[in-house]
């Protein structure tokens, strides 16, 4: 929401496979153009998990499951006054749809699968990019599946 009265809840679904990730060319701002995590607007009464795969499916056409929280950014853009500001929530997804049946969909016009590594010299949102950096970082995070915050 452009110019929002109070920040607004973003959830962000994380598929990892290996060394790969799976990302979104966004259609609409904020990023517009740029690589991100499949994600979008936690709706009134859905659970973070719930969001997630309904945005993974949406803007992937990809079914999976929630596993639980792996990160949690905030963006906030300003132009004069808040233009956006967002608290996102990063929810770790086992896909159940190979990743090679993934096609754009909802707020995505591309849908790509990436190395981790590599990923880093896309056009990626910040708290994208911020995320897989936190991953680098981590490698056996990525290796063991390991969860920042389990789901209950």
């Amino acid at each position: 929401m452009k110019y929002p009265p109070f920040p607004q809840v973003g959830v962000g679904a994380i598929i990892i496979e290996g060394d790969n990730i799976l990302l979104v060319k966004r259609a609409n701002e904020p990023g517009k153009d740029k690589w991100s995590v499949p994600g979008g607007h936690l709706k009134l009464g859905e659970s973070l998990y719930e969001a997630a795969v309904r945005e993974l499916r949406e803007e992937t056409g990809i079914e999976g499951e929630a596993i639980g929280i792996i990160n949690i950014d905030e963006y906030v853009e300003y132009d004069g006054e808040i233009r956006y500001h967002y608290v996102l929530i990063d929810v770790l997804i086992r896909n159940h749809t190979p990743l090679s049946e993934a096609r754009p969909g909802g707020d995505a016009k591309e849908v790509g699968i990436f190395q981790l590594s590599e990923s880093l010299n896309l056009n990626l949102t910040r708290s994208t990019r911020s995320l897989i950096e936190k991953l680098l970082r981590r490698p056996k995070l990525i290796q063991s599946n390991f969860i920042f915050i389990e789901r209950k």
